[in-house]
């Protein structure tokens, strides 16, 4: 380990493997700046090495800025309120719950993606990992599982398709989260909100439990 290298491990809790602490770095700049716009330069100065250790550590920067983009969906959703569980509150409640949850994450990490649809590579080795959301299960899998348990649990009628209502709630979470196209590049370190009408996630979750055939 070269001396400068040394220096860039040094004071730093747990005493991390140099991998991570290039990892921990890119996340950070990830998470601040987005994926975009970081350059193998701005990493290694941040990290306190030269830009030739990370090729040492990853293949190339594609794939250090995918396993950060991944570090950084993981983080947020580590912060994200807690999953409600089957059995517990009521199915509606839990709904609703999901459907904030969902917004949330989603609304959190865009920023981090905004400009690689012109850098494809990353999002291919982004793709190339286990879902970050839920455990690996992804956000969908997940919804589908809670209803496929609260239905075992005799709380939502038998007939009813888990599949479909977490396509519908999680295609909510795209909607209100993801820019249209052709979308607008906002200024670099802008964070763009989901701007939620109010009662929606209500109005949503009642569609959901009741449908929309005439009674």
């Amino acid at each position: 380990m070269s001396p400068r290298t040394a220096a860039a491990l040094r004071d730093q809790e747990g005493e991390p493997t140099l991998r991570e602490h290039l990892l921990a770095t890119a996340e950070r700049l990830v998470a601040e700046r987005g994926a975009a716009g970081i350059t193998v330069r701005d990493i290694a100065r941040q990290a306190g090495v030269a830009a030739g250790v990370l090729y040492n550590h990853f293949a190339d920067k594609e794939e250090l800025l995918a396993h950060a983009l991944y570090a950084h969906v993981l983080s947020v959703e580590r912060e994200a309120e807690e999953v409600p569980v089957a059995g517990t509150g009521t199915v509606e409640e839990n709904l609703r719950a999901y459907l904030r949850r969902g917004i949330a994450v989603h609304t959190a990490v865009l920023p981090a993606f905004d400009g690689l649809f012109a850098r494809p590579k990353v999002l291919e080795r982004f793709a190339d990992l286990p879902n970050p959301m839920a455990g690996g299960r992804g956000l969908h899998n997940a919804l589908a599982d809670y209803l496929r348990a609260e239905q075992r649990l005799g709380r939502v009628e038998a007939g009813a398709r888990p599949e479909a209502v977490a396509t519908m709630l999680v295609g909510t979470c795209h909607e209100l989260v993801f820019p249209p196209l052709p979308a607008v590049r906002p200024a670099v370190g802008a964070r763009r909100s989901a701007e939620v009408p109010a009662g929606l996630v209500d109005d949503i979750v009642a569609t959901v439990l009741d449908g929309i055939r005439p009674r």
